[in-house]
């Protein structure tokens, strides 16, 4: 009898190319993914895969042509169980969620909260990536569902379509209250020390380029990776911070923090998600969760 869990572990591996990274994936030992690898050759007579400098390497006589064959299987017993869950409404698995721990807790928190009460056999699996990153993570299958920056240029994943707008501001506390009631020539922000995202992030990306166009320079007092670290940092006077409105509402509203307004302003952004290309894929979980972000009137 065909032992189906040589295959999934096979085709694991050829995926990875690498024994460490997918017993990793499979939440197996290493030597457990050897021997299986080492008896499934044993059963079909013939090598798999050759061992290189970097990993596993399909074997060209052989090993590329089984590849392909396990592949459609695999896919059409992924289709099949997806079909047959659908067909019961029934939500279970993990839901790989994919983007910066910032957009997760400001944004992704309320659809994930009512995603959990709906159906709560369904595992939801976080981490912590930039848009470029996430990208990369659905397109290898490492990530059912990931919110970027728009726009993308990828045809290798399926946007689902916007799922909201940022607006960029400055903000600072009553150590600059001095600005607060005025408006404050874009251009004159340079003069003042500003905290802002490390450059390696798609918003900082977005925003020097605008101001870049607009002729203007920033050089940061500081540069840090976290929104909620920059938050805190404005709120102890440490510098003007430019954080999304939408995460420095509950701020905004205690008084511990004000907008510094300037002309013209940050022109607003866009956030997608984005899926893998194989439709086969998309489960009942997966779908569900996009229905949920579509439908809330949020988003309108």
């Amino acid at each position: 009898m065909v032992d189906l869990n040589l295959y999934k572990i096979f085709y694991t591996v050829a995926k990875c190319q690498s024994l460490t990274k997918a017993a990793e994936e499979l939440y197996l030992s290493q030597p457990a993914v050897s021997q299986a690898i080492k008896r499934l050759e044993s059963q079909l007579g013939g090598k798999l895969f050759n061992r290189v400098s970097r990993g596993m390497e399909l074997t060209e006589t052989g090993g590329k042509q089984f590849f392909e064959v396990v592949e459609k299987a695999i896919k059409l017993l992924d289709m099949a169980e997806t079909e047959f869950k659908d067909s019961k409404n029934i939500a279970s698995g993990t839901l790989r969620i994919s983007a910066s721990d910032t957009v997760v807790t400001h944004f992704l928190m309320r659809y994930i909260k009512k995603f959990h009460e709906l159906y709560p056999n369904v595992t939801i699996t976080f981490k912590d990536c930039t848009s470029q990153e996430t990208i990369e993570r659905i397109k290898t299958d490492k990530a059912d569902v990931g919110l970027v920056s728009l726009p993308i240029y990828d045809d290798d994943v399926v946007l689902t379509g916007q799922t909201g707008i940022m607006e960029d501001i400055f903000v600072a506390s009553d150590k600059y209250s001095n600005l607060y009631g005025v408006t404050l020539d874009l251009k004159d922000i340079p003069n003042y020390p500003i905290l802002m995202l490390d450059n390696s992030s798609s918003t900082r990306k977005e925003i020097d380029s605008f101001l870049d166009s607009m002729g203007i320079t920033v050089n940061p007092e500081f540069e840090v990776r976290s929104v909620e670290l920059i938050i805190e940092m404005a709120k102890t006077g440490m510098g003007i911070a430019c954080v999304p409105r939408r995460y420095v509402l509950d701020e905004l509203e205690r008084g511990e923090l004000h907008e510094i307004k300037v002309e013209p302003k940050l022109p607003l952004r866009a956030r997608g998600i984005v899926l893998n290309k194989d439709e086969s894929l998309h489960t009942f979980a997966i779908k569900e969760f996009i229905k949920i972000l579509d439908d809330d009137q949020y988003n309108a």
